[in-house]
């Protein structure tokens, strides 16, 4: 086989050599001010400037379109919630950590300690930082943990085998956050409001999971994925997302204009469970699902009329984007609700198929970010870090943000990208690799979230009888012509780079 192990390395070294060029871009420029919205399992479609036949309406995610730059080919790191947020927030790929699964109930964090984390090389350079919303990165529990404490198969842990008047150390401000108000994890225990390292209301009672019905509450669609365990008397899952968009807002309103700082606002929604508040029920014409989206979006809407108001929308990097794609209920709305959530696209959360992590990406800085403008090149979440330190004149550190690659030249205007390979991977032992418009599996099947049978065959999907799955996403960007039988040596030359890049 012929070997292409120099045209390998040098484009892996033209990546880092771009990697740790600080441009004077900043020398000469106040710094900017700097809003991180994510949303959580928004999928591809979900959103109508993406897809106009979508039954959603989001007109403030669509204004903010219209305001910036909207990125068609943007990607997570993986099609689960932990390993995308690890990876924007440290710069590099989550499966470098193995960090192939999300963090469950009470489980430890995952950044490292031994690198920077993008939140501390913005202190680095006099930036006041917040994390208002799910964090889902894990803390050290077990300082925090009884010795004889020991969870039961079917309700978890109890109130009582944990000290809630101590701080839980190793969360949002031990890697770089000065303040951190959320929920942490939606479905998981504790249910409760976290305030820095403490939580501020504390678990009095022991949640079952997966129940329909909550204290009272009904949730506005399935499924009912709550994780047994401790929780607040009375919680109020309906709560969760107003809270956060009211925290945000007052957040920003105490800023003062020339004082830098940097926004990190994970959203629970829509992420189950299903929860939109009563008055969005009813705003879109695909179910509960669909009113949580258009919430969502009013969220969405809401942070930037707050930077309007506190006249800091012109100093302001706003990015919005999705941890992964759309959860497996996308598939019955297909059915039930014409509603695509992953668009055009194929896959959904999970999955290595495009639909599983191309998500919806969007940046608006007035005067610096074309308005109104898409841009088609390949991005990737993990490129924020080197971009944000290109934006801010910072030197990234040594043995941090390796994978980071600065695409500040497309967010004001290049058509081109800083990076033309891009690894995907979900589940450990499975990758894919975007090479251009090549997209290769490196598995028998890019799908892990079950496929309906009735939509495989609505779709024309076949069953594939090779090792590898090949795709030209130039004209096949719902990778329904496998042509890993028609150019097998091209599959062989992107498994060999596969190879290369992982080693």
């Amino acid at each position: 086989m012929k070997t292409h192990y120099p045209k390998i390395f040098s484009f892996i070294l033209l990546g880092v050599s771009a990697l740790f060029a600080v441009p004077a871009f900043a020398a000469d420029r106040p710094l900017p001010n700097i809003v991180f919205l994510y949303a959580d399992d928004l999928g591809y479609g979900d959103i109508r400037v993406q897809n106009p036949d979508s039954k959603i309406p989001t007109p403030c995610i669509d204004r903010l379109a219209s305001e910036g730059m909207r990125f068609t080919d943007a990607h997570s790191s993986s099609a689960l919630c932990t390993p995308s947020r690890y990876a924007v927030l440290q710069g590099r790929y989550h499966w470098r950590k193995g960090q192939h699964d999300i963090v469950y109930p009470f489980g430890p964090p995952v950044l490292d300690r031994e690198s920077v984390t993008l939140m501390q090389l913005l202190k680095s350079r006099g930036y006041r930082t917040a994390c208002i919303g799910k964090w889902h990165l894990g803390w050290d529990w077990d300082a925090v943990k009884k010795t004889d404490a020991r969870p039961d198969h079917n309700t978890g842990y109890s109130p009582d085998d944990f000290d809630w008047s101590r701080p839980i150390p190793d969360g949002p401000t031990t890697f770089g956050f000065d303040e951190y108000f959320g929920n942490d994890v939606p479905n998981f225990p504790p249910y409760a409001w976290f305030e820095n390292d403490r939580l501020q209301s504390v678990p009095t009672v022991t949640l079952r999971g997966g129940a329909a019905e909550y204290f009272g509450q009904r949730f506005a669609e399935g499924p009912f994925d709550i994780w047994a365990g401790p929780a607040t008397d009375g919680w109020d899952f309906y709560a969760v997302m107003p809270t956060l968009t009211d925290r945000a807002v007052e957040w920003i309103g105490r800023q003062k204009k020339g004082e830098p700082f940097f926004l990190y606002f994970p959203f629970t929604s829509p992420h189950t469970p299903i929860v939109p508040a009563a008055e969005f029920a009813g705003t879109s014409g695909a179910n509960g699902y669909g009113d949580y989206v258009v919430q969502t979006d009013s969220a969405v809407g809401r942070v930037l009329a707050a930077l309007e108001a506190a006249g800091l929308t012109e100093d302001t990097l706003v990015i919005f984007s999705s941890d992964n794609g759309p959860e497996f209920p996308a598939y019955d709305r297909i059915r039930n609700y014409d509603h695509r959530s992953m668009g055009p696209l194929r896959g959904l959360k999970r999955d290595l198929w495009e639909g599983g992590h191309r998500t919806p990406m969007i940046v608006r800085w007035p005067g610096n970010v074309p308005a109104g403008k898409e841009c088609h090149a390949l991005m990737s979440q993990i490129d924020l870090y080197a971009t944000v330190a290109a934006m801010i004149g910072a030197e990234i550190p040594p043995n941090s943000a390796e994978d980071s690659r600065n695409q500040l030249p497309l967010f004001l205007g290049s058509e081109t990208s800083a990076r033309n390979t891009l690894i995907h991977n979900t589940v450990p032992g499975r990758y894919a690799l975007r090479h251009g418009d090549w997209l290769f599996i490196d598995a028998n099947s890019g799908g892990h979230t079950a496929v309906p049978a009735w939509f495989a065959e609505m779709e024309g999907f076949e069953n594939n009888p090779f090792p590898g799955e090949l795709y030209d996403l130039r004209t096949d960007p719902g990778q329904k012509k496998n042509l890993y039988g028609v150019y097998p040596e091209k599959a062989a030359e992107m498994k060999e780079m596969l190879e290369t890049m992982r080693r």
